[in-house]
């Protein structure tokens, strides 16, 4: 009892320092949970023996991946994103296989059923890695995170279809049928039809009911049961049927994707999801043996090279087809990784006994190796892209401007709109900076000179000329962002004017005695004004 209780302190401990380490440097928590894994292991010898316990918590943690994957995608918004979906998806998944296949099979001497899973897997890139880079850089507004969007979702989609066919060749390798290749393939053809005839005539109708009931009931508790119910339900009635019960999760949030709960039911899943999604992925870790990756680092840097620089072509080449090359370099590097849900096709293939536990554990390294890597390439995407062309949406690269004693506008939301509609009502000369494309080209298409990048940044604040500005207006929001870019700022221009607006006494006492910064204290003015307007009525 005591070192269990040392190994669950130890782990947390471990997987909290990490991830703090890794969030300071946007490298994502995921790898922060596998490296946990692979260090308790170590330490409390996990790597030698099965975890039963540790593996059902991991599978529903997958369980809940593929619903929340399965909420994100309506029908309305699959048709909306047919083009960078449904097409570049298709031909990037298709052509990526057509490519690992034979490169496994011939090349490496494979079996046809290793080759298959193999090829497979290594199409899928990371949508937990780079979906939320994509989110927080801002990047999914520009073209590039449009279309590396849009495949990932189809990529998602694809899981369940490998899902399946692991499921049916399974049955071939136990020996309970005899099933070839191309049996296998039409089962599979078979049951995505019977579930897109589930979703579209059977499942809707039953799940908005619960959750309309369960709704009505005002009562938290019964609404999260209720969702519970229809997610585990619905795995295990397509477990009992024989696909997996990530599929029967995946079918539930697509089912609630298109009722008016959708958002709801999002929210309040969320954290159970990312908790037992954690889980998963540590004991992911686990199964990373270390000694074995240094003894065999040149193969497994070999391959990951290798599938890298394919599927940074293959995604290249297809968005170039309709787009300019920094779009598609931009695009292929946030594709070029192997994804998360690698492991989980390696996993299952391995406990179906359609490849070895050996090769499975060495498909785990590679694509340990790809994750932990991708963060990097993500952070220098924009400097990479640019060694082939450069374009208007590259953050942070800023033709410097010919100008003097002008005002610069931080942020484009709703109080720097209104900065700028007054200045420019006064024909007052000022520019606009923001690190959100859609606001910059919002402000763009009003006429308003603005750019896309990060005023923290020396080589931003060089192009904009703060040293010969007037001042600077912050409008941002967030309080890390304020401070972060004023210090930035007085740090390259010592004299520079600064002006920010507080929300809370503590933000106000933190700028009150720092040199060169204005401050607009917003509740004391809304204040002001407010008995300002009373007073006019007083004595009427």
């Amino acid at each position: 009892m005591e070192t269990l209780l040392l190994a669950i302190f130890t782990t947390i401990f471990i997987a909290t320092l990490l991830n703090i380490i890794f969030k300071r440097r946007n490298i994502s928590h995921i790898l922060g949970y596998i490296l946990t894994g692979t260090i308790i292991s170590y330490l409390f010898n996990f790597n030698t023996m099965k975890i039963i316990s540790l593996d059902l918590v991991g599978e529903f943690g997958i369980v809940f991946l593929m619903f929340t994957i399965g909420l994100e995608l309506s029908i309305e918004k699959i048709k909306k994103m047919k083009e960078t979906l449904l097409i570049n998806g298709a031909l990037q998944l298709f052509l990526s296989v057509l490519i690992f296949f034979p490169l496994a099979y011939y090349a490496f001497q494979l079996d046809i059923v290793s080759a298959i899973i193999i090829s497979l897997a290594f199409s899928l890139s990371s949508t937990a890695i780079v979906l939320p880079y994509l989110k927080d850089s801002k990047d999914i507004y520009t073209p590039y995170g449009k279309k590396t969007l849009g495949i990932l979702i189809f990529q998602d989609i694809s899981v369940i279809p490998i899902l399946l066919l692991i499921t049916f060749l399974s049955y071939g390798v136990s020996g309970s049928s005899d099933l070839s290749i191309v049996m296998v393939i039409i089962k599979t053809i078979l049951a995505l039809i019977f579930i897109v005839i589930f979703i579209l005539y059977i499942g809707d109708k039953i799940v908005d009911a619960v959750l309309r009931f369960a709704g009505d009931t005002r009562v938290e508790e019964i609404f999260l049961g209720a969702i519970f119910a229809i997610v585990l339900g619905m795995a295990i009635l397509m477990h009992s049927i024989g696909f997996t019960y990530s599929l029967g999760a995946f079918i539930a949030g697509v089912l609630i994707a298109d009722t008016k709960y959708a958002i709801k039911v999002e929210s309040d899943i969320l954290s159970y999801k990312d908790l037992l999604l954690s889980i998963f992925f540590f004991s992911v870790g686990t199964k990373i043996d270390i000694i074995y990756l240094v003894s065999n680092l040149h193969m497994v840097l070999f391959i990951f090279i290798l599938v890298g620089l394919l599927k940074v072509g293959i995604v290249y080449l297809i968005i170039k087809r309709k787009s300019d090359t920094n779009i598609s370099m931009k695009t292929a590097l946030a594709l070029g990784q192997i994804g998360g849900f690698s492991f989980i096709i390696f996993d299952l293939a391995a406990s179906n006994q359609l490849i070895t536990q050996e090769m499975a554990n060495f498909l785990f390294l590679i694509t340990f190796v790809s994750m932990l890597v991708t963060p990097f390439i993500l952070n220098n995407i924009y400097k990479l892209s640019s060694y082939f062309e450069k374009e208007f949406y590259e953050s942070d690269v800023i033709t410097p401007i010919n100008k003097k004693d002008h005002i610069i506008i931080v942020g484009f939301g709703t109080l720097g709109r209104a900065v700028a509609k007054e200045l420019h009502k006064k024909g007052i000369d000022f520019i606009i900076i923001s690190d959100n494309l859609k606001h910059v080209l919002l402000a763009r298409r009003i006429n308003f000179l603005a750019y896309f990048g990060h005023l923290n940044k020396q080589p931003v604040m060089e192009s904009l000329k703060v040293e010969e500005s007037s001042s600077i207006i912050i409008t941002m929001q967030s309080e890390h962002t304020k401070e972060l870019i004023s210090k930035a700022v007085i740090a390259y221009h010592n004299n520079a004017n600064i002006i920010i607006k507080v929300d809370r006494d503590e933000e106000w006492k933190h700028y009150e005695n720092i040199k060169n910064i204005d401050f607009i204290d917003s509740n004391y003015e809304l204040s002001s004004r407010l008995v300002e307007l009373s007073l006019q009525y007083k004595n009427t």
